[in-house]
Parts: C-alpha cells; sequence; structure tokens
C-alpha cells in the first residue's frame, strides 16, 4: 500500500503548502504567509502524507521541523516550484493583449499618497488594463509572481530582475504650523527639546539620526507608530515633528518645513519588473508609465 502511495504523483498545491511550512518551520507562520489558517494547513500536510505514505514533519516545542522523509522530499519540491515559477513567467510573458491584471506594489505611503492620481491618469489611458495594489513595506518577491511590478526605495540584486532607477525623493522635517504656533521653529540647538513622532518597533529614523551625527533613542519620540501612514497622520494633527518625502508634504498645506539646514540623504526610488514580463504588452505599459511619470513629478 505505501509503495502505491509514495509512486502518486503529488499535487503541487500541497507540496506549496510543505514547501512555506518547511521553510517557516511553524504552521502559523505559514498559514499568514498563505493566507489560510493553521488548521487547514494541518490537514493539508496530513494529506499530503497520506498520498506519500511517510510524516513529513514532526512537534517542536518551537514549532515543527522536518522529518528524514521531508528533507529528502525538499529539494524535489523546491525545483518544481522553479520549473513552476518559470512556467508562469514564460505564459505570462506571451500573452500580447493589453486587457488583463498588473499587480503592483509599493511602500504604504507611496501606495497612498502619490499613485492613486498616478493610476488614475493610466486608467484613463488604458482603461483595460485592471490594477492591484499591494500597499506593502515588505519586500514582495517578483520572482514567485507576488507582484509584477515594484516600487522600493532599494536596487534589487536578482539577475532575473530588471530595474530602473527613477529620480531620488527628497526629505525634510515638518511640523503642522499649530504645533510651530504654540511650540515655535526648532533649531539645531533645541531641536532635541521639541516633541517627535517617530516608530516603535523599527529603528529606521534612529539610524537615520544615529547616520546625520545625532545620537537619540527610542524616548526622543513622543508619540510612536510603525504603520507609517499613522505616524504621517500624527504629524497632519500636530503631534509633533518628523520626517517626510517632499512630494508628500506638498500635498498639505498646513504643514511647514522646519529644520532646513539639517541634512537628510534623498531616498532613491527603484522600478522593477521581472525581465521576461518586460515583453508583455500590459507590463511594459505600467512599467514604462510609472518610470516616465515618477521621474516627471
Amino acid at each position: 500500500m505505501n509503495d502505491q502511495r509514495s509512486t502518486a504523483e503529488p499535487d503541487w498545491g500541497l507540496l506549496r503548502v510543505f514547501l512555506e511550512v518547511a521553510g517557516s518551520g511553524s504552521l502559523s507562520r505559514a498559514a499568514l504567509a498563505l493566507g489560510s489558517s493553521q488548521p487547514t494547513l494541518s490537514r493539508q500536510i496530513a494529506q499530503l502524507e497520506a498520498q506519500l505514505g511517510h510524516a513529513l514533519f514532526e512537534r517542536t516545542t518551537r514549532g515543527v521541523r522536518l522529518t528524514e522523509a521531508g528533507e529528502a522530499l525538499r529539494g524535489p519540491a523546491e525545483r518544481m516550484r522553479e520549473h513552476a515559477q518559470q512556467f508562469s513567467l514564460v505564459a505570462a510573458g506571451r500573452s500580447q493583449t493589453l486587457a488583463g491584471t498588473v499587480r503592483v506594489t509599493a511602500s504604504e505611503m507611496v501606495s497612498t499618497y502619490l499613485l492613486p492620481d498616478l493610476l488614475r491618469a493610466l486608467r484613463d489611458q488604458h482603461p483595460e488594463i485592471q490594477i492591484e495594489l499591494v500597499a506593502s513595506n515588505a519586500l514582495e518577491n517578483l520572482l514567485e509572481r507576488e507582484a509584477d511590478i515594484a516600487l522600493r526605495m532599494l536596487r534589487p540584486k536578482q539577475s532575473a530582475l530588471v530595474a530602473r532607477r527613477l529620480a531620488d525623493q527628497p526629505l525634510g522635517f515638518y511640523a503642522h504650523r499649530d504645533y510651530v504656533k504654540v511650540n515655535g521653529k526648532p533649531t539645531e540647538a533645541n531641536m532635541l527639546a521639541h516633541q517627535w513622532v517617530g516608530y516603535d518597533r523599527s529603528d529606521q529614523l534612529l539610524r537615520g539620526f544615529r547616520d546625520a551625527g545625532i545620537k537619540v533613542g527610542k524616548e526622543m519620540f513622543a508619540f510612536r507608530c510603525d504603520n507609517q501612514i499613522v505616524a504621517w497622520h500624527a504629524v497632519l494633527a500636530g503631534l509633533g515633528i518628523s520626517v517626510g518625502l517632499l512630494r508628500i508634504a506638498a500635498l498639505s498645506p498646513q504643514l511647514v518645513r522646519v529644520l532646513p539646514r539639517l541634512p537628510i540623504p534623498p531616498l532613491p526610488l527603484w522600478i522593477t519588473a521581472h525581465r521576461e514580463l518586460r515583453g508583455t504588452p500590459r507590463l511594459k505599459v505600467v512599467f514604462d508609465f510609472l518610470a516616465e511619470a515618477l521621474a516627471a513629478r
């Protein structure tokens, strides 16, 4: 019976679950990554084990780990995933019509404040193209088709991706005009005595200050939130001073730029796509449109 089960061709969907659990070492983390539930993944793993006739995982105090049979299966399953990705990319690249969906990912701030106007203009020109926008600060995996096009503040390292550097995005310090009216404009001498808006678990702003030679701690920020949109709205509400992109701050005339002489390196902006997908007409249209629009603004 075991021999018959082990020679049956496994379901690729179950193998995908297997690889996610194996990579994360946890059913709960794998469920979150796959947008599923832990009980569903447990049933799928049990189904795959029944098909193969072997236990693939054993439970530990920290999650799950592969059995000997699971370790033996992992390599072939990863190669199957690579072939499936290649098949998907080639198939997508063969589509020669503009009609269809393009999945774009960008940071939460860029997705909220910069892209809607651009995407409206794109839709006016090409109503047959549908856009799926993934607003996330996480690095979406273009190789696994989690997105078709990515706008990111760093250059991708994978050779399979094509990337174009757009205009650098200058930054500035901003506060609400009411905050400035009550507390005065900060100077480099008294800036640490002012109220600041920052992040909670993220050390992004702390590293930025330290790179500028200003040693500060988390306690400097009287209001902290890792959601950058919430943090920005705290600035708009007058809770304190923070850093923002000039082109986003320009959308809010109630903001006042402060500390203009304090140096802040601009953020690079890259647009990337998979090399094979650049041959797909609708991908090329969206890629070129966003690249030109963001470079021109």
